[in-house]
C-alpha cells in the first residue's frame, strides 16, 4: 500500500505545502441523471454500474480518489424513488436520506436544462447546514443552443436553493471532471485519509461481481425485464489471480426467466461473457463464472427478504 504523509505539514511551519484534506461527498439526484457515470469518472475506475434503466443503483456505494494533497470519498446513492411504494424502494430511499445526514459536501445532480417534479422532491431532502453544489450534468447533449438554454435555466435554479456553486459539465469530459475535483477540494476538511491511497471503493470483490452481472442483465433485457430482478453471489473463491464466481439471478416470474435465457440460451450466454470480461478487467485476473436463474415471486416487497439479499 502507498503510505500517505500526515496532514500536519502546513501547521509544522511549511506554508508552501498545503494541508492534506479528506472528506465525504454525497452524489444525489433523481434516477437517470448520470450519478453512476459521474462517480466512475471521479474515481477513474468503473465501480458503479450504469444502464438506461431507472433505479439501476440500489446500494450506498463509496468511491475513493486519492491525490497528493487530498482524499475524496464519494458516496453514490440510489436515485430517490417517488413512484412506487414497494419495500425495495423504501429501502433505496432510506439509503439516500441516511447518507445526507453525515457528509461534508453534497453534489445535487440534474440534467443540464431540465428541472422537474422528481428533481424537486430530491431537492427537498437536501440538508440546510451542509454545503451543496449544483452539478448540471449531460451538458454535451444541448449542442449549439447550449447558452440559450443554460442562461435562463441557471437563473431559475438560483431561486430553488442556496447552492454554494453551480458546475455545468459533462461527466464524459475529462477536463470537466478535473475542474469539478478542484472545486470540491476546498470544501473538504483538513484531516488524515480514511482509506489506503490505492483503495477505489469500500465494497468487496464479491459485491462488485454481483453488480457487474446485474448491469449486464439490465443491458441485454432492456425495458422488457422489470427492475426488481437482482443477483446473489452464492460462492466467491480466489485461487491466486483466478476468481471462481457462482451466481444466481433472481426474478419474480417464469416469463422474466425466459427473457434472460433468450433463444436457445443466447442472451444468457452473452450476459455471462460480458460480465466475465468486465470482472477480469476490474480484478486484473482470470474469472470462471457460472450463473443460474431462480424465480421467487414477491421478493422485492418483502422486508425480511430484502435484508437477506443485502439491502439495508
Amino acid at each position: 500500500m502507498t503510505e500517505l504523509q500526515p496532514p500536519s505539514q502546513e501547521a509544522a511551519g511549511n506554508p508552501d505545502v498545503p494541508a492534506f484534506r479528506c472528506g465525504t461527498v454525497a452524489i444525489v439526484g433523481r434516477p437517470n441523471v448520470g450519478k453512476s457515470t459521474l462517480i466512475n469518472a471521479l474515481v477513474g475506475q468503473k465501480i458503479s454500474i450504469t444502464s438506461r434503466k431507472a433505479q439501476t443503483t440500489r446500494h450506498r456505494l463509496v468511491g475513493i480518489q486519492t491525490t497528493d494533497d487530498a482524499q475524496f470519498v464519494f458516496v453514490d446513492t440510489p436515485g430517490f424513488q417517488t413512484r412506487h411504494a414497494s419495500a425495495l424502494n423504501r429501502s433505496l430511499n432510506r439509503a439516500v436520506t441516511s447518507t445526507l445526514s453525515s457528509v461534508d459536501l453534497v453534489l445535487f445532480v440534474v440534467e443540464a436544462g431540465y428541472y422537474g417534479p422528481d428533481d424537486e422532491k430530491v431537492l427537498a431532502l437536501l440538508p440546510k447546514n451542509t454545503p451543496v453544489l449544483l452539478v448540471t450534468n449531460k451538458l454535451d447533449r444541448l449542442g449549439e443552443n447550449r447558452a440559450e438554454v443554460m442562461m435562463p435555466f441557471l437563473e431559475k435554479m438560483g431561486h430553488q436553493f442556496p447552492f454554494r456553486e453551480v458546475v455545468p459539465m459533462s461527466a464524459k469530459t475529462r477536463d470537466h471532471i478535473d475542474r469539478l475535483m478542484a472545486i470540491i477540494r476546498p470544501y473538504l476538511p483538513e484531516g488524515e485519509p480514511m482509506y489506503d491511497a490505492d483503495a477505489m471503493t469500500d465494497r468487496s470483490e464479491r459485491f462488485l461481481a454481483s453488480e457487474i452481472i446485474r448491469e449486464k442483465v439490465f443491458r441485454w433485457t432492456g425495458d422488457e425485464l422489470p427492475y426488481t430482478s437482482t443477483v446473489i453471489i452464492d460462492k466467491f473463491e480466489t485461487e491466486g489471480r483466478l476468481r471462481r464466481v457462482f451466481a444466481t439471478i433472481l426474478v419474480e416470474r417464469d416469463a422474466h426467466k425466459a427473457m434472460i435465457i433468450g433463444n436457445k440460451g443466447s442472451k444468457l450466454k452473452q450476459i455471462s461473457t460480458e460480465a466475465r470480461l468486465d470482472m477480469e478487467k476490474l480484478f486484473d485476473g482470470k474469472v470462471y463464472l457460472e450463473m443460474w436463474i431462480k424465480v421467487k415471486s414477491g421478493w422485492a416487497d418483502n422486508e425480511a427478504g430484502l435484508r437477506a439479499y443485502g439491502y439495508e
